[in-house]
């Protein structure tokens, strides 16, 4: 019964991260042509998903380890360790992927449309990659 409520949070958890993360499409296109008042609502949606985002990620890691950990797959498990390899490569993009852009969206001479594209490119680029770890855990590939 504890292995199935991990799995049920871990499920929860790749929802809860790669879900929020689709409402930002349309917030980036609105960010192109909006004002001072409305950007500092979508940044604040965008800054309150990515903080969402970030503690599903949280539940996905641990729930994640806990069912290797408790269950029949090992570390050593192909989709398992591609899982973490696209993990660990994901931190190092998500760090520059999104504060940098969206810190300079509030200066008075921030160039708005590139802003946006740049952002929206970021943001598809981080959905992929998110969708690529879920692929590997649903579909358990055998690689090698």
């Amino acid at each position: 019964m504890f292995y199935r409520i991990l799995i049920f949070l871990h499920v929860l958890g790749a929802i809860g991260t790669i879900g929020p993360f689709f409402i930002l499409l349309p917030i980036v296109k609105k960010l192109r042509t909006s004002r001072d008042v409305e950007i500092t609502a979508y940044l604040s949606t965008f800054w309150f998903v990515i903080r969402l985002t970030k503690h599903s990620g949280h539940l996905l890691v641990i729930s994640g380890v806990l069912l290797t950990v408790l269950g029949p797959w090992t570390w050593r498990t192909p989709w398992i360790m591609m899982t973490l390899v696209i993990l660990f490569a994901s931190l190092f993009f998500l760090a520059r992927a999104f504060s940098p852009k969206l810190r300079k969206f509030p200066e008075k001479d921030a160039n708005k449309e590139e802003l946006a594209d740049k952002l929206r490119r970021s943001l598809w680029m981080y959905i992929i990659i998110l969708l690529a770890m879920l692929w590997f855990m649903v579909v358990k590939p055998t690689l090698w």
